[in-house]
C-alpha cells in the first residue's frame, strides 16, 4: 500500500517589514484600531524585483534541501496562489520549475485563495496514493501587495507577502502517512471575497465584505474541524499543533475557543506576517519547525477558509 507522507517544510519571508505605522502615516487609522480589529502588527512586503514565483522558488529550495532531495527527484509541482506572475499563463508553477532548473515535469497552479495550500496538499496526496507520482512539491506563494488597494482602509492593512513549500513523498509506512484531508467550496458565496473580472472597469484589487466573511468563516472553520476530527476518531489531546489560516486574530481566537484547544496547541503568526493567503499555513508550519515545536511524529491539524468560497482541513503526521 502506498501512502503520502509530509516530508519537509520551508518558507521564504521577504525582508521589508511594513509596520502599522506605515498605514497610520498615510490614512485615518491608529495602531490600537488595527491591532484590536486584526491582531496584526507587521507584515512583509516583497521587493519590486521579486515576483510570486521568486518567493515560491526560494521556499521550495529550502524544503527540498531539508527533505534531502534535488529538483531532479520532483515529478509534480503544484503552486497555490491568487497573485500569479502572469494573469492567465504561464502558470506560476511553470516559472518555479524553470527557477529550480526542472524542465521535464508536470506543473500547475491551484486557485483556491486562502485554502490553496490544503487543496494542493489534497491533490498531491491523490497523485501519490494512485502511484502516479513519488515526490510532489507543493507551494503556497503570494505577492498580495500587487493586488491590494492601499486607499481602502478596510482591507489594505490585512495582507502581506511570502511563500511556504513542502515535499510530499510516497511511503509504505502507514505511521508516516497523512491521516486525512477534506476540501469544499460554495460558489454561491462568491461576492464575499473577490477581485473584479478582467472585463470590469474596476481595478483588479481584492474586495471583501468583512463582517459577513467573519461570521461565515468562524462557523465554517469550526464545523469543518469537528467533522474531520470525528471522522478519524481524533480528540483534542491527539493534536500537537492546531495551525489555522492566519487571516485575523479574532477569527483564530473564536475558532480556537469554540474547539477548546489549549493555548500551547494554537499556532499564531498573524501578528508578524498578516494574511498571506495560500502562503500563511506553510509559513506557520515552517515557523513551528524552526523554533522546535514541530518534530518528526508530531500531529498537525490544518484549517483554512478563503474566497470562492473555499474551505478545508487536514490531519497530518509530520515525517520530517
Amino acid at each position: 500500500m502506498i501512502y503520502a507522507s509530509f516530508k519537509s517544510i520551508g518558507a521564504y519571508i521577504p525582508t521589508e517589514v511594513r509596520s502599522n505605522q506605515w498605514f497610520i502615516d498615510r490614512m485615518d487609522t491608529n495602531d490600537e484600531w488595527i491591532t484590536k480589529r486584526t491582531g496584526i502588527k507587521e507584515r512583509r512586503i516583497a521587493s519590486s524585483e521579486e515576483e510570486t514565483s521568486d518567493l515560491g522558488a526560494k521556499a521550495a529550495k529550502i524544503a527540498m534541501n531539508r527533505a534531502g532531495i534535488s529538483s531532479a527527484d520532483i515529478d509534480l509541482i503544484i503552486c497555490a496562489t491568487i497573485s500569479p506572475d502572469y494573469m492567465c499563463m504561464p502558470s506560476t508553477a511553470c516559472l518555479i520549475a524553470e527557477k529550480l532548473d526542472r524542465r521535464d515535469v508536470m506543473a500547475l497552479d491551484i486557485s483556491a485563495a486562502c485554502t490553496g495550500f490544503i487543496y494542493a496538499l489534497s491533490v498531491a496526496k491523490a497523485f501519490i496514493e494512485s502511484g502516479m507520482k513519488k515526490n510532489v512539491l507543493i507551494i503556497g506563494a503570494e505577492k498580495l501587495s500587487n493586488i491590494v488597494d492601499y486607499t481602502d482602509r478596510t482591507t489594505c492593512m490585512l495582507f502581506g507577502d511570502g511563500a511556504g513549500a513542502a515535499i510530499i513523498s510516497a511511503t509504505q509506512n502507514k505511521d508516516e502517512a497523512i491521516v486525512d484531508i477534506q476540501c469544499s467550496a460554495d460558489g454561491s458565496q462568491k461576492d464575499l471575497l473577490l477581485t473584479p473580472s478582467v472585463q470590469s472597469s474596476e481595478a483588479s484589487f481584492m474586495q471583501m465584505k468583512g463582517n459577513e466573511t467573519f461570521k461565515i468563516a468562524v462557523r465554517t472553520l469550526t464545523s469543518d474541524v469537528q467533522k474531520i476530527m470525528e471522522k478519524n476518531s481524533y480528540k483534542n489531546e491527539d493534536i500537537d499543533l492546531f495551525i489555522p489560516h492566519q487571516a485575523n486574530y479574532r477569527i483564530i481566537k473564536a475558532v480556537g475557543d469554540a474547539l477548546k484547544f489549549e493555548d500551547k496547541q494554537k499556532v499564531l503568526t498573524v501578528e508578524k506576517y498578516g494574511n498571506t493567503s495560500s502562503a500563511s499555513i506553510p509559513m506557520a508550519i515552517n515557523e513551528c519547525f524552526e523554533d522546535g515545536r514541530l518534530v518528526k511524529g508530531k500531529t498537525m491539524l490544518l484549517d483554512a477558509f478563503g474566497g470562492g468560497l473555499t474551505w478545508g482541513s487536514a490531519i497530518i503526521k509530520f515525517n520530517g
